[in-house]
This record gives C-alpha cells, sequence and structure tokens, in this order.
C-alpha cells in the first residue's frame, strides 16, 4: 500500500504520534499472532509428553514456523470464515500440513485469544513498571537536592505556611510510589487461563486423556509453565473473568490520576514562574507571541491522563454483563480499551520522565513570592518577641493588625509591595525587637520538619522501591514533540 493511501485512513495518534516502539509492538499483530502460534505448540509439546499420538515431527514442524505467517492468506480466510481463529488456525495448517490434525486440539479459541491477552497484560506491565521506577528516581533527585530551599505552600491556592520544594516533590512522590506498588501488585497477581476448554470445565481434555484426571491437570500445568506464569486461573468460564481487566486498568486509571495532579501543579508553579518544564533551544511556545515557554509537556500528560481515567468505565461495565460463562459483547470492547490503556500510561510516563529530567527551579523568584508574604506570616513571631522584650500581648497584637491591614491596602488596592515590614521598623513601639526582625523572617525558619520528613521518606520508601530497577535506571528519553 502507498504511503498516500495510508493517510486516507484514521491512525490512532496513541501509536501513530506518541507511544514507544516496545509498548505498540506489545498490542501489535505480529505480537499477537505469533503468540497464539507459540501457544499452540506448547499445548502439543505438553498433549505429547502426556502420552497423546503426537510425533516429535509435527511439534518441530510448528516450531519452525511459528514465525512464518501469511497474513494475507489468514486475512482472506477470515473474511470467508468470519472467525479470526480458525482463519489462523488454517493458516497455519497450511504450512504445516504435517501437524495440521493436531493443531488447537481439544481447545476453544480463548485458549489462544484469552491466555495472549494475559501475557500482553503481563508484558505490558514489564514495560511500564521500569518507566515508572525512572520518574521517581529523577523525582527523589529532584526533592533531596531542594530539599531545603523554603517556598511559599498553597491551600485553596492561596498562600499558606512555607514548606520546601523537594518537600512538595515528595507528595507528588508518595503519590507515585502508591502506582509502582499498585501496578507491581496487579502484575504478580495475573495468572494464566491455561486449558479449559470451552465452558471452562476441562471437558474435551478429560475425554482427550480418556478420563484421565490427573493428566488434564498436568497438561494445564505444563503450559502454564511454558508460558511463563507460576499459576493459572482455578476456575474460569470460557473466559478469564473479566474482573482481571478492572484489576490491571484501573492501576492504570489511579497513575493517570497521579500524573494529572503532578503535571497540573507544575503548569502552575509554570504560571507562578517558580517551575518550568525542559524548554527547547529552538522550541516555539506560540505561533503569535514569541515570549511564551508554555508547558505543553505537563499540558500532553494532563490530556492523555485524563483519556487514561476515562478507560476504566469499559472494563468496569464489560465485567457488569458477562452472561454466565460468557457473551462475545466484551471483544470489540476489550481490542480497544486494554491497549489504549497500556499505550496511554506508556506515553504519560514517558513524557513525565522528560519532564522531571529537565526541572528548571527559579530560587529568586520563589525568594521574591516568600518576601511578599512573609510578614504577614511573620507576625505571630514578633509579637512573641515582644513579649519576651516586656511588652503587652494584646496591645501588640493590636498594632499589628492594624499595620497588617494598612500593609494589605497597599498590596490589594494600590498594587504596591508588602511594606509590613518597613511600618513595624518605623513605629517606636517596636523598638525593642528592631534587631531581631532579619531572624524573626529568616524563611528557614518556618519550614518545620521538612528537610527531615524528605531525608526520611526517600531513604525508607522511596530508594528500596528503586532497588529491583537499578540496572534500568540510565535509560534516557528523548521525546518525540
Amino acid at each position: 500500500m502507498e504511503a498516500s493511501d495510508e493517510l486516507m485512513k484514521y491512525r490512532s495518534p496513541l501509536v501513530s504520534r506518541y507511544a514507544s516502539k516496545e509498548m505498540a509492538f506489545n498490542f501489535s499483530d505480529r505480537k499477537k499472532f505469533v503468540t497464539w502460534r507459540r501457544l499452540w505448540v506448547h499445548l502439543a509439546t505438553a498433549q505429547k509428553a502426556l502420552g497423546l499420538p503426537i510425533s516429535e515431527a509435527q511439534v518441530a514442524e510448528m516450531e519452525s514456523h511459528v514465525e512464518d505467517i501469511d497474513f494475507a492468506m489468514a486475512t482472506e480466510e477470515e473474511r470467508k470464515l468470519r472467525h479470526d481463529v480458525m482463519a489462523h488456525v488454517h493458516t497455519f495448517a497450511r504450512c504445516c500440513p504435517a501437524a495440521a490434525p493436531i493443531i488447537h486440539l481439544g481447545a476453544t479459541s480463548c485458549y489462544v485469544g484469552d491466555n495472549t491477552d494475559l501475557i500482553m497484560l503481563r508484558d505490558g506491565f514489564d514495560i511500564l513498571l521500569p518507566k515508572l521506577a525512572r520518574v521517581v528516581d529523577r523525582l527523589a533527585n529532584f526533592a533531596e537536592k531542594y530539599a531545603d530551599l523554603p517556598t511559599l505552600g498553597y491551600t485553596h491556592y492561596q498562600p499558606a505556611q512555607l514548606t520546601t520544594v523537594g518537600k512538595r516533590a515528595c507528595l507528588w512522590l508518595q503519590d507515585l510510589a502508591m502506582d509502582m506498588r499498585n501496578l507491581q501488585r496487579s502484575r504478580d497477581d495475573l495468572r494464566f487461563r491455561g486449558v479449559k476448554g470451552t465452558t471452562g470445565t476441562q471437558a474435551s481434555f478429560l475425554q482427550l486423556f480418556q478420563g484421565d484426571h490427573d493428566k488434564v491437570e498436568d497438561l494445564d500445568r505444563m503450559v502454564t509453565e511454558m508460558s511463563g506464569f507460576k499459576k493459572s486461573y482455578l476456575v474460569t468460564g470460557q473466559t478469564y473473568s473479566r474482573k482481571v481487566d478492572i484489576d490491571s486498568l484501573s492501576g492504570l486509571a489511579s497513575l493517570g490520576a497521579t500524573i494529572h495532579k503532578i503535571c497540573t501543579d507544575i503548569r502552575l508553579l509554570a504560571n507562578l514562574k517558580e517551575i518550568e518544564e525542559p524548554f527547547e533551544k529552538d522550541q516555539i511556545g506560540s505561533s503569535a507571541m514569541p515570549y511564551k515557554r508554555n508547558p505543553m509537556r505537563a499540558e500532553r500528560c494532563c490530556s492523555l491522563a485524563r483519556h487514561l481515567m476515562a478507560l476504566l468505565s469499559n472494563p468496569l461495565q464489560t465485567a457488569s454483563v458477562q452472561w454466565l460463562e460468557r457473551t462475545l459483547d466484551d471483544s470489540a470492547n476489550r481490542r480497544i480499551s486494554l491497549p489504549e490503556s497500556f499505550l496511554t500510561a506508556d506515553i504519560i510516563l514517558s513524557t513525565l520522565q522528560n519532564v522531571t529530567e529537565g526541572l528548571v527551579v527559579y530560587p529568586k523568584v520563589i525568594q521574591r513570592h516568600i518576601r511578599h508574604e512573609l510578614p504577614f506570616m511573620a507576625t505571630e513571631n514578633i509579637i512573641m518577641a515582644m513579649v519576651k522584650a516586656g511588652g503587652n500581648r494584646q496591645d501588640c497584637h493590636e498594632k499589628i493588625r492594624v499595620l497588617s491591614q494598612q500593609a494589605a491596602a497597599v498590596v490589594k488596592q494600590e498594587g504596591g509591595d508588602n511594606d509590613l515590614l518597613a511600618r513595624v521598623e518605623a513605629d517606636p513601639y517596636f523598638s525593642p525587637v528592631l534587631g531581631q526582625l532579619d531572624a524573626l523572617l529568616d524563611p528557614s525558619t518556618f519550614i518545620g520538619r521538612a528537610p527531615q520528613q524528605v531525608a526520611r521518606f526517600l531513604s525508607e520508601e522511596v530508594r528500596p522501591l528503586l532497588e529491583p530497577y537499578k540496572s534500568k535506571m540510565d535509560v534516557k528519553i528523548e521525546l518525540e514533540l
């Protein structure tokens, strides 16, 4: 097909524009159908080992053609048969004539379909977890570097007490650490559907083995182990329970919520000019406003994170309407929702790694914002110092209240700077503590135990979480903009 013909069809931007090669391949047709063939080889290999009349030559013939797929023939077969699995059985049988009689022996379509989906889910988690670990690592380094840098804390997006830049990053890290544990648990909880037959009773395999229950169980165990799983689900219908999909995608949706919050914070801080995402030398922020440095990476993360969160409704609804042993109204939905969830998570993690590797902090801007607000926050310190110098708390409180109102009027009504400190210095009443004002307004005295919290949190909770991924930490992200 000509390249121009491709441009006449819709292409998902998740693959054509954003996704990594490894995640795009994980849900590709080639991986899917090669995995089907490997599963047929596993089934025949185990059946032969357990005494069914299958020859070494038949198994060898199948193994030699696992990668040799005639996709054009498979497409034509599916057009005729209206059945994707049987189309690929026929296509495989064409290049394996000796093995043709025993391909897919005793199995139902979900033997290859569902087991392949579980392999893709497992492998998808294995792609995502190191990427998430790298984001956590970059943010942990950032938090450690700025553990002591005071910054305005905000509640209701209004200036509140001081925190530190590193402590704020730990709030992001704590959510990401929860996501890491959730994804790892979801990955480890995955089991294989195994060899269960049409309604999950293994009746066809019991017949093949002439009523030998032990051999049926051995078949299930052997194929499960050959496919890289430690356990299979002990009971299934025709499919594995679609609640498994809920469990897998809920962790990804929760990750989406975390990343949306982090990137929204970065966007807010970019507006304040306190922190910015990396900006390329030749990057254009706006076609009309050359001075702009838009947080486009963070915006992309927020945009795609919303899609990731929305996708969770699909497996919830699908699981709820699976009648009895199964219905086929799950199939078309899962072809979209499962790959898109992993592709979207992959994209936002890659983008966020790029952001966290190049976050730019502007300490002078942060200090200026602190200076605008700190005099108000320091009023209680000034009152306490006056009391220690022999003053009356109530008198001092009233003096400070009046001066604060005057300074606030200058800021809000006149657009001027906060001049509360100058007003305090000009009032003879406060002469006993004038020599202490610099110490009383030192930002580092307003951050509490933030630096200590950062150090303990990183050492006890974050760094241990990264240990299994040490060998994969050096991968850099070249972000396609």
